[in-house]
Parts: C-alpha cells; sequence; structure tokens
C-alpha cells in the first residue's frame, strides 16, 4: 500500500514550527510525501520552500491550493519558484481544485460560476506557464498574453480535486490525476476511478493518481471517536460536491467514511480502498490521545511498507 500523510490537521493553531516537525516526523517514519491544504493565513507554498531544505527528500503536495483566488500566473509563478527553492521540482506537486460556492462567495465575496469552465481556462494558462514560462490564451473566464523567465526550468506535476464527471475526465485527459476527499471505497469503484482512468487512456496518457484522503484513527473506542468526527467534519456533509460522494456512498455524513476502528478494522478498510481503484492513501491523523496518534502511525507506517 502507498500510504502518505496530509498535515492538514496539524494546520488550526497556524504553528509553522509544528507544521514543519509534522513533516520531519512523517519522513522519518518513511512515508515519503506529505500533503497540506490551502486553508487560513498559512501560505502553504511558501512553508514548502522551508519544508523541502529542512526536510531532504520528501515530497510535498497542495492538497489543494483553490483556484478564484489566485490568477494562475500567479500560482504558476509561486509553484515555480518553490519547486527551485526545493532544488527538485518533482518533489512538488501543484494540487488545485475550485472550493465551494460558499466558500467562494460568502468568504472572499467573488462569484462562483461556469466552474466546469474555469477551471478549464485556468489549466490552459497554468500549465503552458509551468512548462515554458509563455502563453497566449484567450478564454471565456481567464485570459492572458505573457512570457517570462521561469525560476525552475521544469515543472512540477498537477492534479486536480475532481469528483464530478466533467472534472474527473478533464483530470484525467490533462493532469496527473486526482485529490479526493470524503469518498468512500464504493464510490472510488463505481464512479471515480472508472471515469478518470477512461478518460487518461482516450487522451494516450499514463494511469493518473487517485489519492483517497479520510480521516483516520486506530483506536478502541470506535464509537467515542466516531462521535467526535460527526461533529469536526459536518460541515463537509453540507457543502454540495461531498454531499454528492456520500450519497453515491449510500452513507449519512463524513464519519461514515471516516476510517476508525482497531488496527485489523483499519487494514481491512484500507485495503477496500486500495482494491476499489485508489493508488494512494494520504492519511489525515484523527486521534483523540497519545495512545490513538502512536497505534495509528504505527500501523500507517507498517502498511506503507506492504
Amino acid at each position: 500500500m502507498r500510504i502518505t500523510i496530509n498535515g492538514t490537521s496539524v494546520i488550526g493553531p497556524a504553528d509553522l514550527g509544528a507544521l514543519i516537525d509534522h513533516a520531519r516526523t512523517a519522513a522519518a517514519d518513511g512515508f515519503d510525501t506529505w500533503w497540506l491544504a490551502q486553508t487560513g493565513l498559512v501560505e502553504t507554498l511558501g512553508l514548502f520552500a522551508v519544508i523541502g531544505r529542512e526536510v531532504p527528500g520528501i515530497t510535498l503536495g497542495t492538497a489543494v491550493v483553490p483556484t478564484f483566488t489566485r490568477h494562475p500566473t500567479t500560482l504558476a509563478g509561486q509553484a515555480l519558484t518553490t519547486a527551485a527553492l526545493i532544488g527538485d521540482p518533482s518533489r512538488l506537486v501543484l494540487g488545485i481544485g475550485l472550493s465551494h460556492k460558499p466558500a467562494v462567495e460568502d468568504r472572499y465575496g467573488l462569484v462562483f460560476e461556469r466552474p466546469v469552465r474555469h477551471l478549464a481556462d485556468y489549466l490552459d494558462i497554468l500549465q503552458p506557464m509551468l512548462e515554458t514560462g509563455r502563453v497566449d490564451h484567450h478564454g471565456e473566464v481567464w485570459s492572458t498574453t505573457m512570457e517570462a523567465n521561469r525560476p525552475s526550468s521544469a515543472a512540477p506535476s498537477v492534479m486536480v480535486a475532481a469528483l464530478g464527471p466533467q472534472l474527473l475526465r478533464m483530470a484525467g485527459r490533462r493532469t496527473d490525476g486526482t485529490l479526493l476527499w470524503m469518498v468512500g471505497a464504493r464510490t472510488i469503484a463505481e464512479h471515480i476511478a472508472p471515469v478518470i482512468n477512461d478518460a487518461a487512456a482516450e487522451a494516450g496518457r499514463p494511469a493518473p493518481r487517485v489519492v483517497c484522503s479520510l480521516p483516520v484513527c486506530v483506536t478502541d473506542d470506535a464509537a467515542a471517536v466516531r462521535s467526535a468526527a460527526s461533529t469536526a467534519f459536518a460541515n463537509y456533509g453540507q457543502l454540495p460536491s461531498y454531499r454528492a460522494m456520500l450519497d453515491r456512498e449510500g452513507v449519512a455524513g463524513p464519519a461514515e467514511v471516516a476510517v476508525i476502528g482497531s488496527a485489523a478494522e483499519v487494514e481491512d478498510r484500507l485495503a477496500a480502498i486500495f482494491a476499489a481503484g485508489a493508488t494512494e492513501f494520504s492519511a489525515v491523523e484523527f486521534t483523540r490521545n497519545p495512545d490513538e496518534a502512536a497505534a495509528t502511525r504505527s500501523l500507517l507506517a507498517r502498511l506503507n511498507r506492504t
């Protein structure tokens, strides 16, 4: 199993030292990739420039950077600068996503409209800028004519947080894969994997990455942890894109797709996720005490070696 670590659960206090230590510990425990969401006022790509030097060898992935709040040329410049400072562009994965209408409109005061066209135009600018430093694109949502020197001669990998069929097809045709959240094994097998894999094959691209990220906890009190997860992740059950995935899965809420239980139960759930078509599991460690944290990390590290 390819297991990686998602450090977003550490981001609440915005303690940069704790985030760097979390990535360092993940690398020491044998995990080759550390993911972090762009949320709040912690600038993920800027942080990666530091982690990439302090934690040699680990790959760093944004999961994800919202597109509505950054012009694609700005994001290209940030990603290329981070890749150059890390010293190896292959150690950076640029995951992008649309975010959600409530966040885009209520938090940022922008208009969330034509999301598929928005993302298509975004990639039409972002990818050429990453790959060549040149673009001349006149789209319906984003337009840019620009040429600039790149601080990195190679482009990082680009992935898209895609859940619906149109975005999954776009991700398969044009990027290296999809980053999932709140998606269970049944939905991966019946919806995510078939759509994105077919799109990549039709475009003559390599098989895409399907990175499944979920809360995970090894515990001897699954009911209590699941209750805590129900409260902690309740808002995801209200967002339309995640709600659609939970409905496909046939569950009432996020706590039911969280991977919670004994070591054997967690291992079985993860095996089912990989059997469904995930190529990687990015663990958001959701634990209540040091014993649960140690048991969860120990199991994840062991499975990552198998």
